[in-house]
């Protein structure tokens, strides 16, 4: 019964991101999907007022919310899952490959804690799997090539598109992280762009493309199809995978993206305490000129 289907936005300034609360009309059953901790990366200060937003909202409206859905291992804020889980007994779910992103990672974060195989999350989504939210159906599909593991959540007639496309005047993700490729990312936004022309697409992020003042994350097929300035009818795969791997290349890495990999593979949970109790996050430190690394690093064979 999609009619019954309800959606509220919450869109976070800081990262660009909008996490959604959905819920059964009749039976009140909800999830949230893509929520945001806050996170100063300066200060190293964890707040929760953004998901706190979405919890006084699911109270209002007298919500049960059954499910914390991630649609991938976000790179540029810190998943706010755990939280709602603690407050609400909320399951956390997510696609089944983000073991493939937890294997990209674990080593690189030294992440002996980690569960390798997503035991973090509560759930993990098969392609097509369906579960309910209520009396809401919801079909998992598997839209690789931002991370090996996106999914998006398809309810009636809208869809939650996580990280693959963006509003069609700014057009379409990255896909230059470990793991990442354009040539998945495109035959994956052509599957959602394959979908019934009035089906609804919600953004996970908004940035305002030029000329644009406001922020907008509602978008359907058809527009998709006929505006989008990165893939709109008639741009070939291979004119597409050339496009994005050379604006890639010009792309700086996300200003959160070391804390957030490294807490979203855990499932939104922070690296073990070390002994004085403090919570630390992992940077692996690269030197550019190999041939000046122990000197750089104060390595004692350097000494």
């Amino acid at each position: 019964m999609t009619s019954n289907l309800q959606i509220r936005a919450f869109f976070d300034e800081a990262t660009k991101t909008v996490t959604y609360l959905v819920w059964d009309h009749t039976s009140r059953d909800a999830a949230v999907i893509d929520p945001v901790l806050d996170f100063d990366f300066a200060s190293g200060e964890v707040d929760t007022r953004s998901v706190e937003q979405v919890l006084a909202a699911a109270r209002e409206l007298q919500l049960k919310l059954s499910w914390a859905l991630e649609t991938h291992a976000h790179a540029d804020h810190l998943s706010g899952a755990p939280y709602i889980k603690a407050k609400t007994g909320a399951r956390i779910g997510i696609g089944e490959h983000i073991r493939e992103v937890q294997k990209i990672f674990r080593p690189i974060f030294n992440a002996t804690d980690l569960n390798p195989d997503g035991g973090d999350f509560d759930r993990l989504f098969t392609d097509g799997e369906r579960f309910r939210i209520g009396e809401l159906e919801v079909e998992v599909l598997h839209v690789p090539g931002h991370t090996p593991a996106d999914v998006a959540y398809r309810i009636g007639d809208a869809v939650f598109v996580g990280d693959t496309l963006f509003m069609p005047d700014y057009g379409t993700a990255r896909a230059d992280f470990p793991g990442g490729d354009a040539r998945q990312l495109y035959r994956s936004m052509r599957r959602l762009l394959d979908l019934p022309p009035q089906t609804r697409l919600f953004m996970c992020h908004d940035y305002k493309a030029p000329g644009r003042d406001t922020y907008a994350w509602e978008t359907t097929v058809q527009a998709q199809r006929e505006q989008n300035v990165h893939l709109k009818d008639g741009v070939t795969e291979d004119a597409y995978v050339a496009m994005r791997e050379a604006r890639d290349a010009t792309l700086s890495a996300p200003a959160l993206l070391m804390p957030s990999i490294q807490v979203n593979i855990r499932a939104g949970r922070f690296p073990p305490a070390e002994a004085n109790g403090v919570h630390y996050m992992m940077v692996p430190v690269k030197v550019k000129d190999a041939s000046t690394a122990p000197a750089v690093l104060g390595d004692t064979a350097a000494r």
